[in-house]
């Protein structure tokens, strides 16, 4: 059966799925991996991380409904979170932005994007297609960041390509990404899929260090 997403842009494939609740959250807009009992751990070692690496700037691409982050201790950092959808940028301005908070619209595909010591990707490159997982990455290499830290699934033993949209796991360390050893892993203790997700993680790498595939 043909994907739904076939023919769509990414604006109008997300907005779709932002309108639709396609991923059934109950507490997130963003799906079930954005409810707090999924991000309990990545609250606390975000927190840790940012802390040790001293980060003072930070874009969050894409931000979602910004439900679990608002958890995290930002009061430090000049956070931007951004996303494609305009409802939940609206949203987002309306109820946290404040000094050091700010929302912005951006494609992590096509849009410049600031120069940070760390841009967060969760929960998006597994969305992409090849083409457009390598059209962001080399967008996100072109912006000049420090690091990225970004969704990966460490025991998957291959990859597969989607139409964007579609969800799959992805280990960026296989075939076609080559992504080198991360800095560091943080296994997000996922409970999704009775245990089937175990191993997803967020990677640390050095954004000048990646290849764009």
């Amino acid at each position: 059966m043909p994907s739904r997403f076939i023919g769509k842009t990414t604006e109008e494939t997300f907005t779709e799925i932002y309108q639709t609740n396609h991923w059934t959250g109950e507490e997130s807009i963003s799906g079930p991996g954005s409810a707090l009992a999924q991000t309990k751990t990545i609250i606390q070692e975000l927190n840790l991380l940012l802390k040790t690496l001293d980060i003072s700037t930070m874009l969050d691409l894409p931000c979602g409904d910004f439900n679990w982050m608002q958890r995290v201790k930002l009061s430090s950092i000049e956070y931007i979170g951004a996303d494609i959808v305009d409802a939940l940028i609206e949203t987002n301005v309306s109820e946290y932005s404040n000094a050091h908070i700010s929302f912005i619209k951006k494609d992590l595909i096509t849009d410049s994007l600031p120069k940070v010591d760390l841009i967060l990707v969760r929960d998006c490159l597994v969305h992409f297609s090849y083409t457009d997982i390598r059209a962001a990455l080399k967008n996100i290499k072109a912006s000049g960041a420090k690091y990225l830290l970004t969704t990966t699934f460490t025991n998957r033993k291959g990859n597969r390509n989607i139409v964007t949209g579609e969800w799959r796991p992805i280990n960026l360390q296989m075939a076609p990404f080559h992504f080198p050893q991360p800095i560091l892993v943080i296994n997000e203790n996922c409970t999704e899929g009775n245990g089937y997700f175990k191993d997803k993680s967020l990677g640390l790498w050095t954004i000048e260090e990646l290849s764009t595939l």
